[in-house]
């Protein structure tokens, strides 16, 4: 099961269109990922027939959430059920590195029907064997990781750990660091059968004026006349070298 991690709706039809099996559909990749826009998901379910996870995050940074913060995931939850996307994408934890079990649970059921995947805030928790069991008993389907590493390449042996502990009772899914070239090498050596990917390039901007020595955004983040797009050859390519 191939899972392309995109933040535009024309994003989520390029990776459709590339051979995806399902989108996960956030805003600010760059910021590793916040709850899109009802615009975005709404155009992105008129225009897709595979599923759509949706993420459900208010704001950049640590997972140890106010009220209020739940709050905003809980009505994020609200519309994403009223678009009828498939499933949806959250986590939080507690000031110590654990899963928040209460209010992990009571999203958990606020969620339901839908699908839910516990994101990467899995990937700053204190003990992830621990952290997985509690999952496991939330009834969540599927927990994406990176093996609490930068990339899954330098988490394999964490990952491969994990899915062998889930024992399909949940879905171990690695990511981020996928990529063509290690694709085989990563599920030959953690047995996962679900991958979360990028496939995007970057792209000029057609602006022809520009105002270099103004940016909108930190240093660190992608400039104002450079954009990245899913690119669906590269989505080819990257399931070509597994499939």
């Amino acid at each position: 099961m191939f899972e392309a991690c995109v933040d535009s709706a024309a994003d989520a039809e390029a990776a459709q269109l590339g051979g995806a099996d399902r989108v996960e559909l956030c805003n600010g990749l760059a910021v590793g990922g916040i709850t899109p826009s009802v615009g975005a998901v709404r155009l992105a379910r008129e225009r897709l027939t595979i599923p759509i996870m949706m993420m459900i995050r208010p704001r950049p940074g640590d997972f140890l959430y106010t009220a209020d913060e739940i709050d905003v995931m809980r009505r994020d939850i609200d519309v994403a059920k009223e678009l009828g996307v498939w499933g949806v994408v959250f986590g939080a934890l507690t000031e110590d590195g654990r899963v928040d079990r209460s209010r992990v649970a009571a999203l958990v059921e606020h969620a339901r029907p839908l699908e839910v995947t516990f994101h990467r805030a899995f990937d700053v928790a204190a003990d992830p064997h621990d952290a997985l069991d509690t999952l496991i008993d939330l009834g969540i389907e599927r927990v994406l990781t990176s093996g609490q590493e930068t990339s899954v390449t330098q988490g394999v042996r964490l990952i491969a750990s994990l899915v062998e502990a889930a024992a399909g009772r949940i879905v171990v899914m690695p990511g981020c660091g996928l990529k063509r070239h290690n694709v085989r090498q990563v599920v030959e050596l953690t047995g996962a059968r679900e991958l979360h990917f990028t496939a995007d390039a970057v792209r000029e901007s057609p602006m022809t004026h520009r105002n270099e020595r103004c940016a909108m955004g930190a240093a660190a983040l992608p400039g104002e006349y450079e954009r990245h797009a899913t690119d669906p050859d590269r989505v080819r390519s990257f399931i070509s070298a597994l499939r």
